[in-house]
């Protein structure tokens, strides 16, 4: 990632200083696949920092997490009041936003980039998503929006804010509503044949890994009250998938139904498309919730639209309607909920009989299909002006006295006692 976005600036005409604590790793790129070009190496932070134009501009792509904040510290003494560090490794946001404060302290300023797109797409083009210190995109502006993908003349770039056999099918799904980089990726990967001539896809071993990105946005979820239950299923989905040797074992003993599918295959595949297309609106509209519960509680001014755009093209989540969802937020900036929009509330409800019946027939077959049976049910919660967590509420006031509201007080917070021996005294009030 960190040698291809080099010889995508210096395409664009940028002079980039490259550098690597294995100082052979810098000469043999720039004998090999830096040769020719305006790319210049150092082999010590001290020699790189003195090469840099002011203010300096420092971008890191290692490891998220303890290597970042062992480069800042080794690159702070080194750096001058208005110089930027730029974290490339698709960090925790609370890791931005603590960096950010720690640095400012100092007269630096710090940002944080999402990079989409994996290799090739640093190479040619990525989805960048910018966020920290405000003062610092002016400087790195033409540079980002530079390299990016573009969607028509379109950088998929923005400054995001503050701190933080199925080929045919699938190619056929590429060209419709389902347009997108994961859909054009799977085409791709079904068709793909090893050495002996048998597809690749069988051979690989059924056991998902993980990097975390998901899991940091779950546990976001998580504190911001917020149900991402799409990405929360996803991350348990990989989970389940690692326990391979369990899972292996429990087949042997473990039995399911034995129905089969005896339905109008074709049919049933355009099921399965109008089933994903809900589920995808669904996953946008939650991140959407997450992304606005958090700017609400740190009081940032979130350019959603703009977000919306910068992952069109060059990123892993790119998709047709992100252009929809640029719309929908120009329409109504302080929309609360994408669903709300008559666009997806329109596709939602195309959508929704065909989604039934592929969740309904995977359960009498026996197959998981976490992602499509949550969004179902987020969607069935979302638009339901009563669901049962009265009983919930009531249940918790009978054995921890944690009181209730009244349908006719709300805000009012009340006790039972439900036993006639419980007592009248109420635990205090409070969300988690």
């Amino acid at each position: 990632m960190g040698q291809n976005l080099i010889l995508n600036m210096n395409d664009h005409g940028f002079v980039v200083c490259a550098f690597n604590r294995t100082v052979e790793k810098v000469d043999h790129f720039l004998a090999n696949e830096a040769k020719g070009t305006k790319v210049i190496g150092a082999h010590s932070l001290q020699e790189m920092v003195g090469k840099l134009k002011k203010p300096r501009r420092v971008m890191l792509m290692v490891k998220a997490g303890a290597a970042v904040d062992a480069f800042i510290e080794k690159l702070v003494p080194l750096l001058e009041k208005g110089d930027i560090i730029i974290d490339g490794g698709n960090s925790e946001y609370v890791d931005t936003q603590r960096r950010c404060k720690e640095l400012a302290v100092k007269g630096l300023h710090f940002v944080g980039s999402g990079v989409s797109g994996g290799e090739d797409g640093a190479r040619y083009g990525p989805s960048l998503m910018p966020g920290g210190a405000p003062a610092a995109w002016p400087a790195i502006k033409p540079i980002f929006q530079g390299i990016a993908a573009k969607v028509g003349s379109e950088p998929c770039c923005d400054w995001v804010g503050e701190d933080g056999a199925g080929v045919g099918v699938f190619t056929t799904w590429n060209k419709g509503d389902l347009d997108s980089f994961l859909i054009e990726i799977t085409r791709d990967i079904l068709k793909f044949k090893d050495t002996d001539g048998k597809y690749l896809l069988e051979k690989i071993r059924d056991s998902a890994g993980q990097k975390g990105t998901g899991k940091w946005t779950a546990i976001a979820a998580l504190q911001y009250g917020q149900p991402v239950t799409l990405i929360g299923e996803s991350v348990f989905a990989r989970c389940l998938s690692s326990l391979k040797d369990a899972r292996v074992e429990a087949s042997k003993s473990l039995k399911g139904p034995d129905a089969k599918f005896t339905g109008d295959k074709k049919a049933f595949v355009e099921h399965i498309r109008m089933a994903l297309y809900a589920s995808k609106i669904i996953s946008y509209a939650q991140g959407f919730m997450l992304m606005r519960s958090a700017a609400d509680e740190f009081g940032w001014h979130l350019n959603y639209g703009g977000i919306a755009l910068m992952w069109r093209g060059g990123c892993i989540i790119r998709s047709k309607f992100l252009g929809n969802i640029k719309a929908a937020y120009e329409k109504t900036p302080d929309l609360s909920n994408l669903l709300l929009d008559e666009f997806f509330r329109n596709a939602i409800h195309n959508c929704q009989a065909s989604w039934r019946i592929v969740v309904s027939e995977a359960a009498r077959l026996g197959l998981p299909t976490p992602c499509f049976s949550t969004a179902l049910a987020f969607y069935d919660g979302y638009r339901s002006g009563w669901l049962p967590a009265n009983l919930i509420q009531a249940q918790r006031d009978y054995f921890g006295a944690h009181t209730y509201e009244r349908l006719t007080a709300p805000g009012k917070y009340e006790h039972t006692n439900w036993t006639g021996h419980g007592g009248n005294v109420s635990s205090s009030t409070y969300q988690a």
